[in-house]
């Protein structure tokens, strides 16, 4: 007898990207897409109602962002299986996620056999991360690199990503749906941890951490 589906969850706020990835999952034979969610938000909420067996969730998303989403998720199901799929090619966003509890880690433009690899090894409760990804990370481990901006809370950290691509503290506070003044206030503790004065200093610490290009 077969064995049933992998339950797959997809959580992107872009619906042609959803779409997209639900047809290659169900061209597999062993994959199901049984819901999908546009926010960190709806996520946490479906995964309580559906408990796929694995989430496929991208990081960069309006409201509470992926990463918020993974550590909710997690906060409430120690045992939720969820692999990130993400354009962000730095170490800093995988070591974030793999923190918080993520078993896996791709970026966008990996191929598609890699994807369907990557859930059936989360599904059955491995690690999967991009082999590229995987090589930086373990060189920055044996060299004790420790990046400056690992001090910031996961909060913090996604305010200080929009910061450095130039958002304002309105449209920050808009994306993620808090008020200015926790925008505000979170801006000035990223300004103290990382002793910059304003956001092209910001930006310039995003730059040396890889985490934005020079464009």
């Amino acid at each position: 007898m077969a064995a049933p589906a992998i339950e797959v969850m997809l959580v992107d706020d872009h619906a042609v990207v959803r779409m997209g990835f639900r047809m290659l999952l169900e061209s597999a034979a062993d994959m199901k897409v049984v819901a999908e969610s546009e926010s960190g938000e709806e996520a946490y909420r479906i995964y309580q109602e559906k408990h796929p067996d694995v989430v496929v969730m991208d990081i960069s998303m309006p409201g509470i962002g992926g990463l918020e989403a993974v550590n909710r998720i997690i906060a409430k199901d120690p045992a939720a299986r969820i692999l990130v799929l993400s354009a962000h090619e730095d170490t800093m966003h995988p070591r974030r996620v793999l923190k918080a509890g993520a078993l896996g880690y791709l970026t966008k433009r990996s191929a598609a056999e890699e994807l369907i690899q990557a859930i059936r090894q989360v599904a059955q409760g491995k690690t999967f991360i991009e082999p590229g990804i995987a090589q930086q990370l373990a060189m920055q481990q044996l060299s004790g690199e420790k990046s400056l901006v690992d001090v910031l809370s996961a909060r913090e950290f996604e305010v200080f990503m929009l910061l450095a691509q130039g958002k304002t503290v309105a449209e920050i506070a808009d994306m993620l749906h808090l008020s200015p003044r926790t925008v505000g206030t979170h801006l000035y503790n990223i300004k103290q941890k990382l002793n910059a004065s304003n956001s092209a200093e910001l930006a310039l610490i995003a730059m040396r951490a890889g985490l934005i290009q020079n464009s």
